[in-house]
């Protein structure tokens, strides 16, 4: 898969018998090594945080999958993060999960696919990745009226950790590295508004 990254911090070669099994692991479970971990190979200490909190973190359940996916992934559109986005649409396509709309979330004002209850989603992780964030008590109360307590608690968590995801990513200069090529369609793109002359 070709990577786009800049890396802004070089990648580390990756070394040892921890490293030989994250390499192993890394493309037994996704076809590569993502671009991520040869920078966080930089600090070992931070890899083994994040991938044990990352673990857990796939494990949450009180939010259905899709609902899961939409936010996180219009969380990094707001965010910028291409390689999060691509990887996103590659793990949704690996979970089966419903790609004609996964695709669509970039744009998702735009397409005529989601529920209404999706689109409120999709608006809540775009009003937490806002700096400074636009939650309003509205946006809490539909969905708590919807999901339920722990479910929105769950969105919450996971737009916030997306967020770390996305900034991290961006900040050291990783780009889409070609995961979403594996997919049936690839990712919509946002509709360009144009000016008026």
């Amino acid at each position: 898969m070709p990577s786009t990254s800049t890396f802004r911090v070089p990648p580390a070669p990756i070394r040892g018998l921890y490293g030989r099994a994250l390499e192993w692991y890394a493309r037994r479970t996704y076809g590569e090594v993502p671009d991520n971990a040869y920078v966080l190979w930089h600090n070992r200490k931070v890899l083994r945080a994040i991938f044990g909190f990352e673990q857990k973190v796939a494990r949450l359940d009180a939010l259905d999958p899709h609902l899961q996916t939409f936010a996180q992934m219009a969380s990094a559109g707001v965010i910028g993060c291409s390689w999060c986005l691509d990887f996103g649409y590659f793990l949704a396509h690996r979970e089966g999960l419903d790609e004609r709309k996964v695709r669509e979330v970039p744009r998702w004002r735009e397409s005529g696919v989601f529920t209404t209850l999706e689109r409120d989603v999709m608006e809540y992780a775009e009003a937490m990745s806002a700096t400074p964030p636009t939650v309003t008590d509205e946006m809490v109360a539909g969905l708590r009226d919807r999901l339920g307590d722990p479910a929105v608690v769950e969105l919450t968590a996971l737009v916030a950790i997306e967020n770390e995801r996305s900034r991290f990513n961006s900040a050291m200069g990783l780009a889409s590295q070609g995961y979403s090529e594996v997919c049936e369609l690839p990712l919509a793109v946002p509709a360009v508004e144009s000016s008026a002359s």
